[in-house]
């Protein structure tokens, strides 16, 4: 248990910081699976347009430490790919 009061301090931003990383978390995985649920419609612009409504939420992930860069990058290529593979 925090016994200064620094470290109080720590374990209430640590709190804050963890809700919120968890709603941002949340709300990219939301962005996903749109797309994922297109490219399994088959939808090729609908496909195409909630991928780009994806890539600045994993982006701004990236940005406010949610992911690593190279993790949305991997994310962003493979749904990239996905949606151009579909005839």
């Amino acid at each position: 248990m925090a016994n200064s009061p620094q470290s109080k301090k720590r374990a209430r931003q640590n709190e804050r910081n963890r809700s919120v990383n968890k709603m941002r978390r949340s709300r990219i995985r939301s962005f996903l699976k749109k797309v994922e649920a297109a490219i399994e419609s088959g939808d090729k612009s609908s496909a195409q347009s909630a991928l780009k409504l994806a890539q600045p939420e994993l982006m701004r992930g990236v940005t406010k430490g949610v992911y690593h860069k190279n993790t949305a990058a991997r994310k962003m290529s493979r749904l990239a790919s996905r949606v151009n593979a579909i005839a």
